[in-house]
C-alpha cells in the first residue's frame, strides 16, 4: 500500500523541490495543499491532487487530513495558530506523523547569534509541535540556496548549530523529508539542525 503525504505550503521553494524528489523517488500518493492552486499548474500524473485551501480554515484542513499518512508542513505566518490548527486537524483523523519545517536558531544553538524577534514565530509554531504528544520531526536548516546538490548533515536539539556561515540546498532539505516520510520510526521526536556537510 503506498503513502499518502499531505503537503502543507505546496507551493513554496523547499516544497516544490520536495513533490519533485517524492514522485522520482517512492510511491508516494499527494495531496499539495495551498492557498493558491493555480501557483502549481495542472498535475501531470494521478498521483498528485491539489487542494486550494487556508490551514487557517480547520474545517478545510481536516478535511485534507483525511485518509493520510504523513503530514509535512512548510509554512510562514502566523506559525503558532498554523502549528494547532495542524495538531487539532491531525487529532480529529487520527493522523500521527507530522514533518514539520522550522529555522535554525530557535534555541539559540547558533554560535554567537542571538536571533531575537524575527525567530519568534519559528520558535512558537515548533513548541506548539513538540507539545502535541504526535509523531513529530521539527527540521531546523540553514539559509538556503538552489544548488543541485544533496551535502547535508544533522545537529540534535541540544547541540550547537554546525557551519553557521554556510548554505544548505533545498534539494538537501527535501532529500531529508523524503527519508522521514518514507521511513518508519525515524527521528520520532527529534528537531534536526540541518547543515552543509560534504557526503
Amino acid at each position: 500500500m503506498s503513502l499518502n503525504v499531505l503537503i502543507l505550503g505546496a507551493g513554496g521553494q523547499i516544497a516544490r523541490v520536495a513533490t519533485e524528489l517524492f514522485l522520482k523517488t517512492s510511491d508516494a500518493h499527494l495531496t499539495l495543499y495551498l492557498r493558491q492552486a493555480q501557483r502549481l499548474g495542472r498535475a501531470n500524473t494521478d498521483r498528485v491532487r491539489v487542494v486550494e485551501g487556508d490551514v487557517l480554515d480547520l474545517p478545510a484542513l481536516t478535511a485534507a487530513m483525511a485518509d493520510q499518512d504523513v503530514v509535512y508542513a512548510n509554512l510562514d505566518g502566523p506559525l503558532e495558530q498554523l502549528a494547532l490548527n495542524i495538531v487539532a486537524a491531525m487529532r480529529e483523523t487520527a493522523v500521527r506523523r507530522v514533518i514539520f519545517v522550522s529555522s535554525m536558531g530557535i534555541y539559540r544553538e547558533v554560535p554567537g547569534e542571538h536571533y531575537r524577534s524575527i525567530l519568534d514565530p519559528y520558535r512558537d509554531g515548533a513548541a506548539v509541535i513538540e507539545a502535541s504528544g504526535l509523531d513529530y520531526t521539527i527540521i531546523r536548516p540553514a539559509w538556503l540556496n538552489n544548488r543541485d546538490e544533496v551535502a547535508y548533515g544533522t545537529t540534535q536539539k541540544g547541540e550547537a548549530f554546525k557551519a553557521k556561515d554556510e548554505t544548505v540546498s533545498r534539494k538537501s532539505v527535501a532529500h531529508l523529508i523524503i527519508k522521514l516520510a518514507t521511513t518508519p520510526g525515524l527521528e520520532i521526536g527529534s528537531s534536526l539542525g540541518v547543515h552543509r556537510e560534504d557526503n
